[in-house]
């Protein structure tokens, strides 16, 4: 056994903070906790340990917002939430939940409004409340926003939530759903655009129905509705082990052969919320590297373990921007342990990885040298002269794909601080991405400091993800009770059942969709 760190956890049975080791056995990382009450808890935290090294190299201490919700004098994570004066990341995407109702009833989910629950659905003054505390975060005010649920286009006033987000600011508004009504409606579709949103956070659970019951009928009239009304899609598969692990490269190709409108594949581990027995989450646990090396085997090696790098590792480039401009950047410093991503890129019918032509371990390592010297006071013209001279070594263009110039678009981006350009970039390279939320078993209070995708509620306060939907009783679950209303009150109010939003799949007016023509099956 060999230590790596120490940290805070919680005891999955009774919520008490106990002191947990992180250490490596087997080649695999792993948490240990041990409760007076409950016993001892093992869990797999990261299923390589090679690749939790090569991430670790990333790890920093982000930076922490100065005008924080919470001014305890001693604030205790994850029991303080939020954002108070110890979290280190600023919020880089921020979450803000317009309702608790779903036309689904996925089994493995952990937010939908059950019969008897209170529904919830902040008013829109509430909604500008906290639109405007995310906006006023200093020294960086968040800009990119999730509309999230529930379903959140079950909200009659949606149009107008959008609007008013953009209003107060929001440069990257963003729709969580599962794309249903967007498949049955064109109309909808354009009118969510015509508001602001740019990118639809779509459910996708697989290529087949066995693995993607909630809406595998429903994806290619959604994708077609997006591609018309121009709105950019991100797929977000729930990976578990036994269910839909098997489909890992079959996903990433069904993406790669919608390139023209998916920006995006986000893999999410699943996290295994309530209590749950040892061998039953030993069948569904699944980690980050888990899930790389089956997209490696899945694809042949065409998308593999050495093209992944940890979220953290763009702060790299932050920090150079920084030490140009002497103003604050976005920083996305989440925990290496939290997510990991690459690029690919089309050439013809294969996948190209970003970092099969871009040495990016040395580029991050020259970023960061050429930004320490500028603040050391290395002139900045002539630092601005050294980068344009020694980008190019960092780029093999006789791999890379002939579509792009990726020299210049790093000038753009580092030098000339256009961001604009890195717009075309995205429609032409399909992020892959992996996030793996927690639970009370692999619980790391360390990730939750560091945590930059965050929840607004109408008290004022912000909250991260894995504290908010992790200790539920004390966040969402409370937090949402004290601001939502009887079912009855909510049919009263608005004239119809609850039940008449759930969603009754008619099997002869879904489409049927050709698996040559877009790869489900």
């Amino acid at each position: 056994m060999r230590p790596l760190s120490e940290t805070t956890s919680i005891c999955p049975e009774c919520g008490k903070l106990l002191s947990a080791s992180i250490y490596e056995e087997g080649g695999k990382v792993w948490i240990s906790k041990d409760c007076a009450q409950h016993g001892k808890t093992v869990e797999l935290y990261f299923g390589d340990y090679g690749m939790y090294e090569k991430f670790r190299r990333f790890d920093h201490v982000g930076r922490r917002v100065t005008n924080p919700n919470i001014t305890k004098k001693a604030p205790v994570c994850p029991m303080d939430c939020g954002l108070c004066t110890i979290h280190s990341s600023h919020t880089a995407l921020a979450n803000v939940v317009l309702t608790n109702r779903c036309d689904l009833s996925c089994w493995y989910c952990f937010f939908y409004c059950k019969e008897g629950d209170k529904v919830y659905e902040p008013t829109l003054a509430q909604l500008k409340k906290m639109f405007r505390t995310l906006r006023d975060e200093k020294p960086i005010g968040c800009n990119a926003l999730q509309l999230t649920g529930g379903e959140p286009a079950l909200r009659d006033d949606l149009i107008e939530i959008i609007k008013l987000a953009c209003e107060e600011g929001f440069e990257h508004v963003q729709l969580n759903t599962n794309g249903i009504r967007v498949s049955r409606s064109l109309e909808f579709a354009k009118a969510i655009r015509g508001a602001g949103v740019g990118t639809l956070y779509m459910s996708f659970d697989g290529v087949s129905a066995q693995t993607n019951p909630k809406n595998h009928w429903e994806v290619p009239a959604a994708l077609d509705n997006c591609r018309k009304a121009d709105v950019g899609v991100v797929l977000v598969p729930t990976v578990i082990k036994g269910v839909n692990d098997n489909e890992l490269g079959d996903i990433l190709r069904f993406g790669f052969k919608n390139i023209d409108i998916v920006r995006a594949v986000n893999f999410q581990p699943v996290s295994l919320v309530g209590r749950m027995p040892r061998q039953q989450r030993e069948k569904m646990r699944i980690t980050i590297p888990d899930a790389i090396k089956k997209i490696e085997e899945q694809t042949g090696g065409q998308v593999g373990r050495e093209d992944f790098y940890p979220i953290p590792c763009v702060s790299s480039i932050t920090r150079l921007v920084e030490a140009f401009t002497g103003n604050p950047q976005y920083d996305l410093s989440s925990h290496f342990a939290c997510g990991a991503a690459t690029y690919v890129f089309r050439e013809g019918d294969e996948m190209i990885p970003i970092t099969r032509f871009v040495d990016a371990t040395a580029l991050f390592e020259y970023l960061d040298d050429l930004a320490r010297r500028i603040n050391e006071g290395k002139n900045k013209t002539l630092a601005k002269a050294e980068l344009l001279a020694n980008l190019p070594r960092f780029v093999d263009n006789k791999k890379k794909p002939k579509s792009i110039d990726f020299s210049k678009l790093l000038r753009d981006a580092l030098i000339g601080h256009n961001y604009k350009s890195l717009v075309g970039f995205h429609k032409k390279a399909l992020f892959v991405g992996l996030m793996h939320f927690m639970d009370l078993y692999n619980y790391d209070a360390e990730r939750v400091k560091r945590c930059t995708i965050h929840y607004a509620v109408p008290d004022g306060r912000v909250i991260p993800f894995c504290a908010f939907n992790v200790i539920p009783e004390k966040y969402r679950d409370e937090i949402q009770a004290k601001y939502a209303i009887p079912q009855r009150e909510w049919e009263e109010k608005n004239g119809r059942k609850l039940a008449q939003d759930f969603y009754k799949r008619n099997p002869l007016a879904v489409r049927n969709c050709s698996c040559e023509k877009c790869g489900l099956k």
